[in-house]
């Protein structure tokens, strides 16, 4: 007898896993029932997504690199991979937070979107003007020809695709938008150029007026909240893109919120678009725009604010616990001034940031 059951149970075992293998396809559930898709099986999520025109963004082709992808899945019964674990917080991962592209769909999956992704669209523009704010960092005006108009909030941003040049193969980027988001017909994008950056040579040394472009947006949670709690702006370089979107959106629709922008360059010849900031100072009378250099030689005029500018901040409000802060950036920048705004009492839930990578 036991040898029968034995066998009873090889043969039961065997047939369900030949019915596993013969399985061509899943169901991945988005947002309880929102959406359904049928993917096909072993195909990784973001590709899964992306062939159902759910865009996510990703400018590593998938290699799990730029951290971009991240989608809650919750009933996967994968593990985090080795890729995935420097780009995944603690509070991430407790919350099922995966990089999409290494999730392998190879079974019935439920996960979560922003609703704001469902509507994500690819657009194709027309590059206007590409104007030089500073050496290294250029404003393109793109108009959109298709679809020609796009909703987005201040702070959102697109996904820019580049085209081949020299041999090198066309790439994805992320550039937040910096236009009013009442102008729904064009946007603006400002570009630092990258030492051997793909897109930014691109962009600077080959994209020309009239030319095509290809994006696909709006992504991103980062805007302002309905706080009425006052504002600390904090940002360096192209990470003036979109504090300067909300900038016009609050002195176009409000609100009238006391906000102080603190922009840090390296020398004068980095800063850009000061006059329009200190000239906004009279259109919104609780605005204040505070640049400070911190490698401007020391027999310049430069009558400004000198050093780190997370130590100017730390300087005017020792104690920022009753603020917001806004912080746009590279890495180091962002890590820095959570630092210093912890310090000032600031709590983590009021810090928000776009990371530029």
């Amino acid at each position: 007898m036991p040898l029968i059951k034995n066998a009873l149970l090889f043969i039961s075992n065997w047939k369900d896993a030949v019915e596993t293998t013969q399985v061509s396809s899943w169901t991945v559930d988005i947002n309880d029932g929102q959406k359904k898709l049928l993917v096909k099986n072993g195909l990784s999520l973001l590709a899964a997504l992306g062939r159902n025109n759910i865009l996510l963004p990703s400018a590593c082709g998938g290699n799990a690199r730029c951290g971009y992808c991240k989608v809650k899945v919750y009933n996967d019964n994968g593990r985090v991979t080795p890729k995935e674990e420097p780009l995944l917080s603690e509070q991430e991962k407790a919350r099922d937070v995966r990089l999409s592209c290494q999730v392998s769909v190879e079974s019935d999956l439920f996960i979560s979107l922003p609703p704001s992704t469902l509507s994500v669209k690819r657009f194709t523009g027309k590059l206007v003007c590409k104007q030089l704010l500073t050496p290294d960092i250029a404003r393109l005006h793109i108009e959109l020809t298709r679809p020609d108009s796009m909703d987005f909030i201040a702070g959102q941003f697109v996904q820019v695709r580049s085209q081949p040049y020299n041999g090198k193969e066309a790439v994805l980027r992320n550039y937040s938008i910096s236009s009013c988001s009442s102008h729904k017909n064009h946007i603006d994008l400002m570009v630092r150029k990258v030492p051997g950056g793909i897109c930014s040579t691109w962009v600077f040394d080959h994209l020309k007026d009239g030319d095509q472009v290809y994006f696909s947006g709006p992504f991103g949670e980062f805007r302002l909240s309905n706080a009425s709690a006052p504002i600390l702006f904090i940002a360096g370089g192209s990470g003036m893109g979109p504090i300067w979107s909300m900038l016009n959106d609050m002195k176009e629709k409000g609100p009238d919120r006391k906000a102080y922008y603190f922009f840090g360059a390296q020398t004068e010849r980095d800063l850009f678009l000061t006059e329009e900031l200190f000239g906004l100072q009279k259109e919104l009378p609780a605005f204040t725009f505070i640049p400070a250099l911190s490698n401007e030689p020391a027999g310049s005029e430069w009558q400004g604010k000198r050093g780190l500018i997370t130590d100017v901040v730390s300087r005017h409000f020792p104690d920022c616990s009753e603020f917001e802060a806004y912080v746009c950036g590279s890495p180091g920048l962002i890590d820095a001034c959570r630092k210093v705004l912890a310090k000032g009492k600031m709590t983590e839930n009021k810090i928000f940031f776009d990371k530029f990578v």
